[in-house]
């Protein structure tokens, strides 16, 4: 198993590193809160796309429209 160049050992020590630091207690809330700042992210980064994809469409309508007019 590799994610972003991170093996299973490495998960593992950094599992360890934040169960020590941050407690049982507090882990599972450390997780939800990255988890849902991840969702964001991502749901960010998809509207972004989608509006790109919006202006580059509306783009070429627009200069379809103007070569048809110069015709």
């Amino acid at each position: 198993m590799n994610i972003f160049g991170v093996g299973l050992p490495e998960i593992a020590v950094i599992a360890g590193l934040a169960l020590v630091i941050f407690g049982p207690k507090r882990l599972p809330e450390l997780g939800r809160t990255i988890g849902k700042t991840l969702k964001g992210l991502q749901s960010a980064s998809t509207e972004f796309e989608r509006e790109i994809k919006n202006a580059m469409t509306e783009e070429e309508s627009a200069n379809e429209n103007i070569a048809d007019k110069e015709n």
